[in-house]
Formats: structure tokens, C-alpha cells, sequence
């Protein structure tokens, strides 16, 4: 159940959003076994300015042009899936034009009862976990 936002700077259409999250999506069924229907997204718009990054550590980026994707997700992953995930997405971004050290990937990971989508309380509790 993941909750993905993308932090992207006001220069970046709504059209290219949707179609990163859409790579991003896919990226995730396919290398940690995330269900198609868990497709969810908050886009985060910064102004230039508003975001500092040094433009060199772990890789060169433009901190004007730097996207920080935010992955919320069930715990459980191996190192494998999320290497498999960060290379996956990566590789298919250039498609959008996005040069892929511009995007900075973290995932915080947290359990069922940490998500409730209807009145009818947790995942774990809808889904007897």
C-alpha cells in the first residue's frame, strides 16, 4: 500500500507528474509485488529556491531540476526489491526527459495498522492481520 509524492519544481507540467508516478507505479508491482489497484500519489510543487541540495554529494544533479520522490510502503522489502526498484525506475525515466541523477528516492516503511483508507479503521483490522 504505498503512498508515493513527488517533490518537483513548479516548472515540471501536470501531464509529466502523472506520467512519473505512472513509471513509478509500475517500477514497484514490478520489483516489490506491489497490487496494480494500490495506486496512490501527492504531488508537492517547490518554487526555486525552496529546495536545497547539494548538487554533487553521491552523484551530479541540478538541485534546479532535482525531483525527491517520497515512497510510503508496507515494511517487509528486501535490499534486493528496493535496489531493483531504484534501478527500474531510474532506467525508464529518461523517457520523460528527466535525467536520472536528478531524482532522489527514500522510502519509509511502516506496517498495516499505520494505514486506514474508510471508516472501518486500520488495514491490518479490515484485513484481519
Amino acid at each position: 500500500m504505498p503512498l508515493n509524492r513527488l517533490h518537483v519544481p513548479h516548472s515540471i507540467p501536470a501531464e509529466t507528474t502523472r506520467a512519473l508516478n505512472e513509471l513509478l507505479h509500475t517500477s514497484l508491482v514490478e520489483t516489490c509485488g506491489v497490487n496494480p489497484d494500490d495506486h496512490f500519489c501527492l504531488v508537492n510543487r517547490y518554487a526555486d529556491g525552496d529546495i536545497l541540495v547539494h548538487p554533487t554529494f553521491l552523484g551530479d544533479r541540478d538541485p534546479a531540476a532535482t525531483i525527491v520522490v517520497e515512497i510510503t510502503l508496507l515494511a517487509g522489502r528486501s535490499d534486493a526489491q528496493k535496489e531493483a526498484l531504484y534501478a527500474a525506475f531510474r532506467a525508464r525515466v529518461p523517457a520523460l526527459g528527466i535525467t536520472p541523477n536528478n531524482i532522489i528516492i527514500f522510502l519509509v516503511e511502516n506496517s498495516p495498522i499505520d494505514f486506514s483508507f474508510s471508516e472501518a479503521g486500520s488495514v491490518k483490522k479490515v484485513l484481519g492481520l
